[in-house]
């Protein structure tokens, strides 16, 4: 058979895909993951008993903008770098702008504070074990991610693996948030994007293993 003619009939019944399908088998990967990420803080560690008065305070607010900029920021660029032609592009340097907010946040904060409270604003009650619990949070989100990732054709796998696993760092640090009553703008600058970039590193060292097609 001519190989034009056997490439015209394998390509008859192709159906285009919907421009948005990724970004939502991406999205429904990681909400399935961030739901499972939910209910194991919820029964393992529990949630704040004040929550429902602290989401009227600024600090609560801060934490959870500041996760879910980063999280959403990953979440975007593994959407963009599911594609097989798909390259790292400058955009991706917007991401360091919460991190310049929330810097910027705690230097306030350390401005209007004695010195004396400055090791509070910095350790807070939790900073030995904040970092570990958002990284295993982020483990089923990274798996959510991971499922959505098998129906698509990344090039750039260490750099989606590292996109995936901020994205899943990001929500699983939103989620711990839900449980977590520091207000210090210092520690959650330094622990909670510990426990993102952690969950980052690993994504960037499984991906070349786990998003091979």
């Amino acid at each position: 058979m001519d190989t034009d003619l056997l490439i015209r009939k394998l390509a008859s019944d192709l159906k285009p895909v919907p421009r948005r399908s990724m970004a939502a088998r991406l999205c429904i990967g990681a909400a399935a993951g961030a739901s499972l990420a939910l209910a194991g803080v919820a029964l393992v560690l529990g949630l704040r008993p004040d929550l429902a008065r602290a989401v009227f305070g600024f600090t609560f607010w801060m934490k959870l903008i500041y996760v879910a900029s980063l999280g959403a920021g990953g979440l975007l660029a593994s959407v963009h770098l599911a594609r097989p032609e798909a390259r790292p592009t400058s955009r991706f340097w917007l991401l360091v702008v919460p991190v310049f907010v929330l810097a910027d946040i705690a230097a306030w904060q350390f401005y209007f504070t004695a010195s004396s409270l400055w090791p509070k604003l910095i350790l807070g009650d939790s900073a030995r074990v904040c970092s570990t619990y958002i990284f295993l949070i982020s483990i089923p989100v990274f798996a959510g991610l991971l499922v959505a990732f098998r129906r698509f054709a990344p090039t750039r796998l260490r750099a989606a693996g590292a996109a995936a696993g901020l994205a899943a760092g990001g929500i699983a640090a939103s989620v711990y948030s839900l449980h977590c009553p520091e207000v210090g703008a210092a520690f959650v600058l330094i622990w909670y994007s510990l426990g993102i970039l952690a969950a980052a590193l690993a994504g960037a060292v499984l991906g070349p293993f786990v998003l091979r097609w």
